[in-house]
């Protein structure tokens, strides 16, 4: 189903728009973490990075829920349903006085906020398909990448004027506003005829078809390592630049320039697409994001921290290496099985989130003084990826 440019432009901005809950709920927080640590009683460094990774946690779990719910009852029901769980889980957050009250309300969030990022997916799956899912998926990634970028400077201007609570605050207003937005705006894209009844069976049968199908699967796994080696930089990236590197009010700054590294490749990826194809990016860029950080190793490994502007240029290396990535493998993963778009988007999500989690808190730990654990994470899991290709054979059939 073809849109008008007008109707799709305003598609993609919507899209984009409930993917960002996510990336606002996740980025703005990031200059209050060390605040927020202290206020709920806990000065550790990973007690503060949990605050990042459970609420990916909880999106891996809750889409397990939406997901095949959505295949049943519609997409747009789906996303209300989420977009009310998240106001409450806001609000425990907002009175949170310990770490496991805080941490249950980010996970909460996470759960609800898999809502609108699964329904979104599932619903542009609905929408298009092939090289020109993967040029809207580009398009929505970029806009969506814009809340990245602004977010930890917006999370400290907040944090100048107010507190961290008005942080929760801000959240809950956007996430209102692109409920009202997609209420007025996006029609229904699942028609009845074409919905299927929930049971207690259905993600137990959407496993069973979606497992055929090993392209899905390849391309899921390598999405969980990439997503675990970038969710290792979101948790740990206030910790090197504020405390390894004492750059505490540059620190926003730093953040808005390494996503716009990642933008610009997804924006480039949305016009190269339909020229080279999803899979010849991904090997090319998979190459890439081997090679910049086994580089990095090779040059400053057992040594300390090089100077700020190295560790920024590759950085943002190997984040225009990502942006050729997340769009195009989880539009790969999901063209084989758009007749279960909905379970589809869930299982694939909740895969490489449950993959992406353990991976971020493994190597974070060994983030204390240097930032090697991170290349060395990067390098590892690149070439697993690399390896992975080779069995689907994509390096044979690249087009």
């Amino acid at each position: 189903m073809q849109k008008s440019k007008s109707s799709q432009f305003e598609f993609i901005a919507l899209m984009a728009s409930l993917m960002a809950i996510v990336a606002l709920a996740i980025d703005a927080l990031l200059p209050a973490l060390d605040i927020i640590g202290k206020d709920i009683g806990t000065t550790s460094l990973s007690d503060n990075q949990l605050l990042i990774t459970m609420i990916f946690l909880g999106l891996g779990v809750g889409s397990l829920i939406f997901g095949p719910l959505s295949d049943s009852l519609g997409r747009k029901p789906i996303v209300y349903l989420g977009l009310g769980l998240f106001v409450m889980a806001s609000i425990i957050c907002i009175y949170a006085e310990d770490l496991n009250t805080m941490v249950f309300g980010r996970i909460l969030q996470g759960i609800a906020l898999s809502a609108p990022r699964t329904v979104s997916i599932a619903i542009i799956r609905d929408s298009y398909e092939g090289d020109y899912m993967a040029r809207i998926m580009s398009f929505v990634t970029v806009i969506f990448l814009l809340i990245p970028i602004v977010a930890p400077a917006f999370g400290k201007f907040i944090l100048d004027l107010y507190n961290w609570e008005t942080i929760f605050y801000v959240q809950i207003v956007f996430a209102l506003l692109a409920g009202i937005w997609f209420y007025k705006r996006q029609e229904e894209t699942l028609n009845k005829p074409n919905r299927i009844r929930f049971t207690p069976s259905l993600f137990v049968e959407g496993t069973k078809e979606l497992i055929k199908f090993k392209t899905t699967i390849g391309y899921t796994l390598i999405s969980g390592f990439i997503t675990g080696s970038f969710m290792v930089y979101l948790s740990t990236s206030q910790q090197v630049f504020e405390l390894q590197y004492g750059l505490s009010e540059e620190f926003p700054y730093i953040f808005a320039g390494l996503a716009i590294s990642v933008g610009l490749a997804t924006f480039l990826n949305g016009t190269w697409v339909l020229k080279f194809g999803m899979r010849r990016l991904v090997n090319w860029a998979m190459i890439g994001f081997l090679g910049i950080s086994l580089l990095y190793v090779i040059i400053f490994f057992g040594k300390q921290n090089p100077p700020i502007e190295v560790v920024l240029t590759f950085f943002g290396l190997q984040f225009f290496a990502i942006g050729f990535l997340f769009g195009n493998l989880r539009s790969l993963a999901m063209q084989p099985v758009g007749h279960i778009a909905g379970i589809a988007a869930a299982i694939t999500g909740f895969i490489s989130t449950m993959m992406a989690v353990p991976i971020s808190a493994l190597i974070g730990m060994f983030v204390i003084d240097s930032v090697m654990p991170l290349f060395i994470g990067f390098f590892i899991f690149s070439l697993i990826s690399i390896g992975i290709l080779f069995y689907l054979g994509t390096f044979k059939k690249p087009a």
